[in-house]
């Protein structure tokens, strides 16, 4: 059976209710006011139900179910988007492992970096409102610690933050100390990502701003600390305003999915000495909120689709957050990525990164896609654009590793050959 967008209707719901409104003021008389309404809603209900023809979603879970013992997976969430429209989606398997708590199109999945592009965008914004520029350097907006800056550091600039090419290494054992000793400071997540900028900033980079990739989660988070700077809020807050409120990703929060002693979404799962656990919310349920620029974001499968979908028209539909030429800006790589066969899940395999997004090669389509994972270790996330043909792909579970991974790279080659236009298009 067809599965319906449950925001698909709220037009026609408001028109019932004005119509109805509107006969009775009238007051011809208690019944002939009743008859018009009645009859006003037999109309409304006729227009909801032609357009539930034409919004219908057909579901996914026939394709997912066998994912789920192929690849060892709690559970499994996807969804397919055609011109801002979810087209299809599915969500099978359980909330914990072991535990019958079926998934279902409503239930949040973590994303982990995919945040990354949301990141990428509230910067976007603050670019075009002229609060920050993509040349703007970390001294520029921290200039009281830049004299005890490294000398490199003092000029890394937005753009190369965003791009990975900042200079700052990949996450290693000192950065990922630096995170836990950062978490157990006084403050709010604003003081605690700016005492993260004061330690940092002394160190030296591993390569001059601009000339390597390197993925670093803490090149985001700094990002998160120049913006908290202008916009005088938590990042938190920042994404959720101005991002998660006007896109409506009602489901859309930050920190671990499920809710501190409910299994109230899907847990993420560790492997612990060969064995599947899984993590309920708690400290171990998330990477430190100090990273949140980074990737702690969570929502369900059909928010996901519906950040999908905006994103892949690049400007066609509302809310106009950025313009179509700064949304193709963050779309358009900079630097090519060193391929990793080994790449950790949510991790770039390869390919060329933009500004939150990368673009990957892969011998089922016949262009290069708009891609990124996330990964909090726990739980993984994909998304694939296809910005030619205005065509997305989201994929969630509630675990991590290489099947996982293996899983949701088989998984888009059958949604894409299934779903994706077969037209010319422009290379």
């Amino acid at each position: 059976m067809a599965k319906v967008d449950p925001f698909a209707f709220t037009g026609e719901l408001k028109l019932l209710k004005k119509l109805c409104q509107h006969f009775l003021i009238r007051r011809v008389n208690l019944m002939n006011s009743t008859r018009q309404c009645l009859f006003a809603t037999l109309i409304v209900l006729t227009i909801f139900f032609i357009s539930g023809t034409a919004n219908a979603q057909t579901s996914l879970d026939s394709i997912l179910d066998p994912y789920l013992t192929r690849y060892d997976l709690p559970a499994i969430a996807a969804a397919v988007i055609k011109d801002g429209k979810v087209v299809s989606a599915g969500a099978v398997g359980t909330r914990k492992a072991g535990v019958k708590s079926p998934v279902s199109l409503n239930d949040r999945f973590h994303l982990g970096s995919d945040t990354k592009a949301m990141t990428a965008l509230l910067a976007a914004m603050l670019v075009e409102g002229g609060k920050l520029r993509w040349g703007t350097t970390t001294a520029e907006i921290f200039p009281e610690l830049a004299e005890k800056m490294d000398p490199r550091f003092r000029r890394v600039t937005l753009e190369q933050l965003l791009s990975h090419t900042s200079g700052i290494p990949t996450d290693n054992k000192d950065i990922v100390r630096i995170y836990f000793e950062g978490m157990s400071n006084d403050g709010n997540l604003d003081d605690l990502r700016y005492w993260l900028v004061q330690q940092w900033s002394k160190r030296p980079l591993e390569s001059d701003p601009g000339t390597k990739f390197a993925y670093s989660n803490m090149g985001y988070t700094i990002i998160g600390a120049m913006i908290e700077r202008v916009v005088k809020k938590t990042w938190d807050e920042a994404i959720t305003e101005r991002i998660f409120i006007p896109l409506k990703l009602r489901t859309a929060g930050l920190g671990p999915q499920s809710s501190l002693g409910k299994i109230d979404a899907p847990l993420g799962h560790s492997i612990v000495d060969g064995k599947v656990k899984a993590i309920l919310a708690g400290p171990n349920g998330d990477v430190p909120s100090i990273i949140g620029p980074a990737g702690i974001a969570h929502m369900s499968i059909l928010d996901f689709a519906r950040w999908a979908g905006w994103n892949a028209g690049e400007g066609k539909r509302a809310p106009t957050l950025v313009t179509p030429e700064t949304m193709r800006k963050l779309h358009t790589p900079v630097i090519t990525m060193p391929k990793k066969k080994d790449a950790k899940p949510g991790t770039p395999p390869g390919g060329k990164y933009a500004l939150g997004w990368g673009e990957l090669t892969v011998d089922w389509a016949p262009y290069p896609l708009l891609y990124h994972g996330g990964s909090n270790g726990m739980n993984l996330a994909h998304i694939w654009l296809d910005t030619k043909r205005d065509f997305a792909m989201v994929i969630a579970t509630n675990i991590s590793g290489q099947k996982a991974k293996t899983a949701f790279f088989a998984l888009a080659n059958e949604l894409y050959a299934k779903f994706a236009k077969k037209q010319n298009v422009d290379k």
